[in-house]
């Protein structure tokens, strides 16, 4: 007879399974099984925690229970190996669960979902592990014989991932992104100055005992440390604040869209970049936001419902289709085109299992026919704007340029006027820590990586913002 299997694992588990068996994003997932019952705010934490903490250290967390099992992984039962690698994550990885609940909760699990002798084995490998204690390191390669098998194992990422940004990035720094990956990010968010100033947005913030940090580079920008008081309180539901990265935030900054103008942002869901835009054009022109998904657009319109911007126009539309109607018609356009999203792995870590470079040709011919389209709307003298949430050059400064080299109406417009002094030398010095470890003739990627010369990328290692590209072309008048 099984046990009384707590709900909460439980739930992680079968949100694991759908990540891990189905291919199903975290975060969409995780949403799903959380909002089908009726958690607590505690409750929630914990399953978050588990889901995402067991799928960022899956790679190790599996080469740790192939030491211990005396049956190959991939003869196990899906089930089975998933609450595996919940419980190791439990034993080895947190430290506020007691071994004894996460071996005996896990039992519990294999007895339900398992097979007949899962129960015991399940319990031979979890204990034996748990008998290493929680110092026990996963055994890695020798780093100077193998540093690519090493850095993968020691941070959890697939071994074609590090081998790519050590070859574009050299070791040392790809250390350091591996790292970074693994941390939790900032929980960040911007002033709605459309409803209430800076100033007034502080002293609620300060009213309501929301503890926060000035923004590094954008002035409306808040880190906050306890974000659960913020989102739980009015200050949400009155629109007074758009939950966004700083990154996602430079994005708009550097469009610099200006009241009266016409905007296009043509992959525009869930909104963040959409409200910001029309929050600095001071709700006063046209932003006309797209995207080719129902609920996206719904998405879109209840943020912009939310902060009272009533100059957002929302529209279903595949963004590689022209529109005839638009043609030279924006002053502004924003493409923030699909990208495999590893600069935001801190976030989603299940992209590092979900995307695979088989898809990259795919991303890339998509990127370039949206940006291609996306430059019809754009007035003589107006300006184009592409960005993705990602490293990789291939899908940035090489879309950029391949764009340019076969329109010659466009031209790169530098916009180290529109940042703090603080992210323009962070570019300059993040450019030299990775050419340092590279011969001269491998860096094309990273020369003149700063915003001078009209386009940046921001690492979480370096810039402690999700990993994003910027570019800024003008076209001709």
């Amino acid at each position: 007879m099984v046990g009384y299997v707590d709900f909460s694992r439980e739930t992680a588990l079968k949100i694991l399974y759908d990540i891990n068996e189905k291919g199903a994003y975290s975060n969409i997932a995780i949403n799903k099984h959380l909002n089908s019952s009726n958690f607590g705010y505690i409750d929630k934490t914990f399953i978050t925690g588990l889901v995402y903490g067991t799928i960022k250290w899956k790679l190790t967390i599996d080469r740790i229970i192939g030491e211990f099992s005396n049956m190959p992984l991939k003869k196990l039962s899906p089930w089975i190996l998933n609450i595996l690698r919940l419980g190791v994550y439990q034993l080895l990885y947190t430290d506020r669960i007691p071994d004894s609940a996460a071996c005996n909760e896990s039992v519990k699990l294999a007895t339900k979902y398992g097979y007949r002798g899962s129960k015991g084995y399940v319990n031979g490998v979890l204990r034996n592990i748990a008998r290493k204690g929680s110092e026990y390191k996963c055994p890695t390669p020798d780093r100077n014989v193998e540093p690519v098998g090493y850095l993968s194992i020691k941070y959890s990422h697939p071994g074609w991932m590090v081998k790519r940004w050590i070859d574009l990035f050299g070791e040392d720094f790809t250390e350091s992104l591996l790292q970074s990956n693994n941390e939790n990010p900032d929980f960040t968010v911007r002033a709605n100055t459309i409803k209430i100033s800076k100033d007034e947005f502080i002293k609620e913030m300060d009213y309501n005992g929301i503890e926060y940090l000035n923004g590094r580079y954008i002035d409306n920008a808040f880190i906050i440390n306890n974000p659960t008081v913020l989102t739980n309180s009015e200050l949400y539901r009155k629109g007074y604040f758009q939950i966004q990265d700083e990154a996602s935030m430079l994005v708009s900054h550097i469009l610099n869209p200006l009241p009266g103008e016409i905007v296009i942002d043509v992959c525009a869901a869930p909104g963040g970049k959409t409200s910001h835009i029309a929050q600095l054009m001071g709700n006063k022109g046209i932003v006309i936001s797209r995207d080719i998904h129902k609920h996206k657009i719904r998405l879109i319109n209840e943020t912009v419902a939310r902060l009272g911007l009533d100059i957002v126009k929302t529209e279903l539309y595949d963004a590689t289709m022209l529109d005839q109607d638009y043609i030279e018609k924006a002053d502004r356009v924003l493409v923030d085109a699909p990208c495999t999203g590893l600069g935001i792995i801190r976030r989603k870590p299940d992209i590092k299992w979900t995307r695979h470079t088989e898809d990259k040709e795919k991303i890339r011919s998509l990127q370039l026919s949206i940006l291609r389209t996306s430059a019809e709307y754009v007035k003589p003298g107006g300006i184009l704007v592409y960005s993705t949430c990602t490293i990789e050059p291939d899908e940035n400064i090489e879309i950029v340029r391949e764009f340019l080299e076969s329109n010659n109406q466009f031209h790169m417009m530098g916009f180290e006027e529109l940042l703090s002094s603080e992210l323009i030398r962070k570019t300059v010095n993040e450019t030299s820590e990775v050419n340092e470890t590279k011969n001269a003739n491998e860096v094309k990627e990273n020369e003149g990586k700063n915003a001078k010369e009209g386009y940046m990328q921001l690492f979480p290692n370096i810039d402690n913002t999700d990993g994003f590209f910027i570019a800024k072309m003008r076209k001709r008048g």
